[in-house]
């Protein structure tokens, strides 16, 4: 049975346990509407979605958590997550917390391992759940129809490198089904027309259209009467619940004498709202209202960019020019306040989106210049973040305004909401509309820039209200005009990462979204925390030490040669060239040196390690040279080929060590056999190279396997190379006694290989 815990969050949740109470739920239906007299609601239609397993990681970075993306269809009313985790691998795997969250609209923000976000981010905490190895399922009631996200991970990661095969392999997936519950029946309220109800067993299900430019809408129960219940025992739910934050609207009506009301200000703009309505009283008590839908509309004054031509002839598009005075007909125009007796509520700026590439946007006003602000009503500005491939990305504005055109008593606020703008400047500043918290910015003569950068925005229309305010007098702010600048952006990484970071694209099927793999100890949304980074002469100590380590292969390079063992020579330089230059490449920040790209240096670089363990220990089996030859060759081929099968694979590399180890072990033992005495026979052989040797190999895969971490890895790596270029200039065996040192370096050597060998080169004295 698995522990769930429930992180923050504000919609109705329930947390159960158990698959099959989970189906259990979705056969009985939950009650139904109006003054139907059975006990089962004919209007509910159940659907079921799934999306494949994933595998999950351990966390270092956003790229390690699991995506799912699923959407839900309108009129839903009830919606079941099923979340099931299975372990595979070994036995003795151990049971680990898994970690998932949940949000409507784009991906969760997370951050598991208390990272800073970048400076003038706004995110809100993400709904989470932590579970063990079980199913658990979660209910939400009234979900928001459209997109919604689940993620999934491990623990964070261990700082420790563990290599493939050394450990056991413990897989750990997961598994998110979506069921729904939904209405097929709804009744549709129509403004200023009472609409008659009566609740018996079952709640009844409405919706209203906002249109666009609605002000404010008011719900109002009317002429409501019980039979059997005093007062008016109704409990009407007005919106969609959203994770992880819930701003869904609750009356309760309880007196009959008066009008029991609810008044939304700018409730999101040309969608649906649902409207639920539940009785509180008894299962046979009937309840019987007439529910009333007004909506308050405004009309907005659209400004375009003909206007302004014909207002400005002369006045040029540039920004460098934007800060020009407004012309008299454009300021009287505002200042009307009203046409043919409607009045105004925003000033609407039409915006021009640029998409320059994947999750890359620009947004512009059609005029390319700066936006006027007044006191009168608001200044609104619509981002169009609806595509549905807008929500991987951050969203980024930048306000400024010159110092000379804002007085010091006048502040401009801004408000930037999703779904419906923020238009009610001269009572509240808290930029809260219906169903949205939005996020409050200024600008004044000691700030005159603002910069606001949102994390993965929802799905929506994104809306920017600005106005201007003047708190002490305000009859200052009558005839006070002032032109702002903005840029408005969408970007796959903020700053691409910082020099630290590198912008990756993700993909979950057929939706992308963007995040930062950090370096050089960097960490954080966007690189940008450096509470545990390198500093610049620590990268270079570290590049340093990778790479000049690798120069103590020119000692088994010198012993090859003398010993006339050119193959092997060759092996080993390859070997230290590459592995320098793969090292000096490798390196993240400013100590970076790539003469190839990094996958070619990376695969020669592994190459060339497990070849050279591969030539030296059958030089040390001492095998006729022919055999000695075609081994190596093959050898080398299947190298190639498991790297490129796999080339972080340990027994890739390993395997064919351990054959070449056996073959070495079996002609020693023969050799013993034959001489009947010990191979190699000399004991200063034994305790001068061959020990050392060994003990020094052994020492070297030790750390390799188990002692390196991301901390110490510069370290620890540069040790491995010193200890495995050491080891195999004592394990090469020596030269033919009868030969001369140096002697394949000279011209005279000529056909050397056609001579006849010894087979036993051991010989000592």
């Amino acid at each position: 049975m698995g522990r769930a815990g429930i992180g923050t969050g504000g919609a109705v949740v329930a947390v159960a346990v158990a698959g099959p109470l989970l189906l259990l739920l979705l056969a009985r239906s939950p009650p139904a509407a109006t003054g139907d007299s059975s006990k089962s609601d004919f209007r509910l239609v159940s659907e079921q979605f799934s999306q494949s397993p994933q595998k999950l990681s351990f966390y270092s970075w956003y790229g390690n958590a699991r995506l799912f993306y699923f959407r839900v269809p309108p009129d839903t009313v009830l919606l079941h997550w099923l979340l099931q985790v299975s372990q595979g691998g070994d036995l003795t795997c151990a049971n680990v917390e898994i970690t998932v969250y949940f949000r409507y609209g784009a991906p969760p923000v997370i951050n598991p391992l208390g990272t800073s976000f970048p400076a003038n981010t706004s995110m809100q905490p993400s709904f989470l759940i932590k579970m063990l190895q079980s199913n658990t399922s979660i209910n939400i009631s009234h979900p928001a129809p459209g997109d919604w996200f689940v993620a999934a991970h491990l623990p964070p990661s261990s700082q420790k490198i563990e290599m493939k095969g050394f450990v056991p392999t413990c897989a750990y997936t997961f598994q998110p089904d979506m069921l729904v519950v939904r209405v097929v029946e709804v009744s549709i309220l129509e403004p200023n027309i009472p609409f008659p109800q009566t609740l018996l067993f079952h709640p009844s299900y409405l919706k209203i259209f906002v249109p666009e430019y609605t002000q404010e809408l008011r719900l109002e129960l009317q002429g409501c009467a019980s039979n059997g219940s005093l007062g008016c025992p109704v409990h009407l739910t007005v919106g969609s619940a959203t994770l992880p934050s819930n701003f869904q609207k609750v009356l309760t009506c309880t007196d009959s004498t008066q009008a029991c009301h609810l008044l939304l200000p700018s409730p999101p703009w040309d969608r649906w709202l649902q409207v639920t309505a539940k009785s509180l009283a008894g299962p046979h008590v009937l309840v019987a209202f007439s529910i009333v839908a007004a909506l308050t509309v405004c009309r907005p004054w659209i400004v375009n960019f003909q206007y302004l031509l014909q207002n400005n002839p002369n006045q040029s598009c540039n920004a460098s020019t934007s800060l020009l005075p407004p012309s008299p007909g454009y300021q009287d125009l505002g200042r009307s306040s009203s046409v043919g007796g409607s009045p105004f509520c925003l000033r609407s700026y039409q915006v021009m989106r640029e998409d320059m590439d994947v999750v890359f946007v620009h947004f512009w006003p059609l005029n390319r210049v700066s936006v006027l602000v007044q006191s009168d009503m608001p200044s609104v500005m619509r981002l169009q973040l609806n595509t549905g491939m807008d929500s991987g990305g951050s969203l980024t504005i930048s306000l400024w305004v010159n110092k000379s055109v804002i007085s010091n008593n006048t502040l401009i606020m801004v408000c930037v909401n999703a779904a419906s703008p923020f238009l009610s400047f001269n009572s509240s500043l808290n930029c809260t509309t219906a169903f949205f918290q939005g996020y409050p910015l200024s600008l004044s003569t000691s700030s005159r820039k603002a910069n606001l950068i949102i994390p993965y925005p929802e799905t929506d229309n994104w809306y920017l209200s600005l106005q201007l305010v003047c708190l002490q007098s305000p009859e200052e702010c009558e005839k006070a005009s002032v032109l702002v600048e903005t840029t408005l952006s969408l970007v796959p990484c903020l700053n691409d990462c910082g020099p630290y970071g590198q912008c990756l694209l993700l993909r979950r099927h057929g939706y992308l979204y963007a995040g930062c793999s950090c370096k050089a100890g960097w960490c954080g949304w966007g690189c940008s925390d450096n509470s545990t980074a390198q500093t610049v002469a620590q990268q270079r100590a570290a590049a340093l030490l990778l790479t000049l380590s690798n120069l103590l292969f020119l000692a088994p390079i010198t012993v090859s040669v003398y010993r006339c063992l050119l193959v092997e020579a060759s092996v080993y330089a390859y070997t230290m060239f590459f592995s320098m230059f793969y090292h000096a490449c490798d390196q993240p920040g400013e100590a970076v040196l790539c003469i190839l790209n990094y996958d070619t240096l990376q695969y020669c670089d592994f190459l060339g390690s497990g070849v050279s363990i591969w030539v030296t220990i059958l030089c040390m089996a001492q095998l006729k040279a022919a055999l000695k030859y075609v081994l190596l060759l093959l050898g080398t081929l299947v190298f190639a080929m498991s790297l490129q099968l796999n080339r972080m694979g340990i027994w890739n590399v390993m395997g064919p060590c351990l054959f070449a180890l056996v073959l070495m072990v079996t002609m020693w033992v023969y050799h013993c056999g034959h001489r009947r005495h010990c191979y190699p026979t000399s004991w200063q052989r034994w305790v001068f190279y061959l020990l050392p040797g060994i003990s020094m190999a052994s020492v070297a895969i030790a750390i390799y396997a188990s002692m390196m971490t991301s901390d110490n890895y510069y370290y620890t790596h540069s040790i491995w190379h010193m200890l495995l270029a050491g080891s195999t200039a004592f394990l090469l065996p020596p030269r033919d006694k009868h030969g001369e040192p140096w002697a394949c370096s000279r011209l005279t050597c000529h056909y050397q290989i056609c001579k006849n060998h010894r087979e036993e080169l051991y010989t000592m004295t």
